[in-house]
């Protein structure tokens, strides 16, 4: 009974640490409201988060940095911009300065000069029609202000503070003004604006083939898909538990050796390849940074059986995603859309399935004749069959008998030196 005793009082904190380290974990989803909450100043930038949904959209997110705009700022603007815009275009002017990124201080202190290239809500939900919805960050060595601006436009915003830092998940800048994506005007009402400049909402659903062509350098990816019917299957798919599509870039394609050419491939193992390059689960690129599995099964995995066609995902220097197909290292290079239950990213190289593509690159094939294996018998020892010799290479003949005496050998010297050392 005393045993029982002693066990149940251990037993008592242990829970009391368990549930306390299960709370903490909780509390470190993201909540942008909370966070806010507790700078005053900040008040009418946080209600337009709340009002334009934007605030819910970054609840399930990690690895955010905010430009916050004070309240001075909406007090001294010539118009209330916010009147002017749009519901759905308010939400693009918000979502573009929100960085999918997190940017501690000593991440500022290290940007160089030429700058740093962010990806943003904006780019992620896939809303981008007209320039770019990526920001570059840069550092002035000399008086050490950090500068936020597009790089289609000329215009730019300062850091004035860094407010808050949460690390791993949100840091709080504020800023002098709003980062404005090209397309928008905080000047000109949205009736000013014709309807063929393009920067009407997209389309209902997901059409990844839209997202490729706005991605400007996934168009050898595109065709393959296209031609391939995985795009349709894609497209036409419920998503469940959502996806995850890594596109090699133009470039990624071209820097292919003559024997890796995905178009020789048959149609069918051409299809795998592609699939191969999809998850069948929803990560942001926050998430894919600290996943804790790094063997990931793909859409390829669900045709070819289980522990086959896998990635292996990881994180390097800090915030770099690699993808590891077994045969290839490829890099993350960009978001070119995330909305759940699908986000896609660029890589920097076509990922080759190891099962498909042997170590010298050329594709696994079945040839129309073979020759079959010449038989190894194992003799026993004194039968007139003589076993077959497995034969290496010339010049690297050796036998097993001569393997064995040098071993011995090195043995026996070992052990007499030792026994040198012992008595000496």
């Amino acid at each position: 009974m005393a045993t029982v005793n002693f066990i149940s009082h251990l037993a008592s904190p242990a829970s009391v640490y368990l549930l306390l380290f299960l709370l903490s974990t909780t509390a470190a989803a993201i909540n942008v409201t909370t966070v806010l909450s507790s700078f005053p100043n900040l008040s009418s930038f946080s209600n337009l988060l709340v009002s334009s949904g934007i605030a819910s959209e970054l609840s399930g997110r990690n690895s955010l940095t905010l430009l916050a705009v004070p309240n001075s700022h909406f007090s001294s603007a010539s118009v209330d911009f916010t009147r002017r815009l749009s519901p759905p275009k308010l939400a693009d002017l918000l979502r573009f300065n929100v960085l999918l990124q997190f940017l501690s201080d000593s991440d500022l202190r290290r940007i160089s000069p030429s700058g740093s290239a962010v990806t943003t809500l904006y780019e992620a939900s896939g809303h981008v029609f007209a320039g770019s919805g990526s920001v570059n960050v840069t550092r002035d060595p000399a008086s050490g202000s950090v500068t936020i601006g597009s790089p289609t436009s000329s215009k730019s915003v300062t850091v004035l503070k860094l407010l808050e830092t949460k690390p791993p998940n949100i840091t709080l800048l504020s800023v002098d003004s709003f980062l404005v994506p090209a397309g928008i005007d905080l000047t000109a009402s949205e009736t000013l604006i014709p309807p063929t400049s393009g920067m009407s909402p997209p389309p209902a659903g997901i059409n990844l083939t839209q997202i490729l062509i706005n991605g400007h350098n996934f168009n050898v990816a595109l065709s393959l898909l296209v031609a391939s019917g995985v795009i349709t299957e894609l497209e036409n798919d419920d998503h469940g538990a959502g996806i995850t599509v890594f596109v090699p870039t133009d470039s990624a394609f071209s820097d292919l050796p003559e024997n890796q050419n995905l178009q020789s491939l048959p149609a069918d193992k051409k299809a795998i390849v592609l699939k191969f390059h999809v998850l069948n689960s929803y990560y942001t690129l926050g998430s894919l940074e600290s996943i804790t599995n790094p063997v990931n099964p793909t859409l390829a995995t669900e045709l070819m059986g289980a522990g086959s066609y896998t990635l292996n995902i990881s994180r390097v220097n800090g915030s770099i995603v690699t993808i590891n197909s077994g045969l290839v290292l490829a890099l993350v290079t960009q978001t070119a859309f995330d909305q759940n239950p699908v986000s896609v990213f660029g890589v920097s190289k076509v990922l080759l399935p190891k099962e498909l593509f042997p170590k010298s690159g050329q594709p696994v094939s079945t040839p129309a004749t073979t020759t079959p294996p010449r038989q190894v018998s194992l003799s026993p020892e004194g039968s007139d069959d003589q076993p077959s010799r497995l034969v290496a290479p010339p010049g690297e003949v050796v036998s097993s008998s001569t393997v064995k005496r040098t071993r011995v050998f090195f043995y026996l010297c070992w052990c007499i030196a030792f026994w040198c050392a012992f008595l000496v």
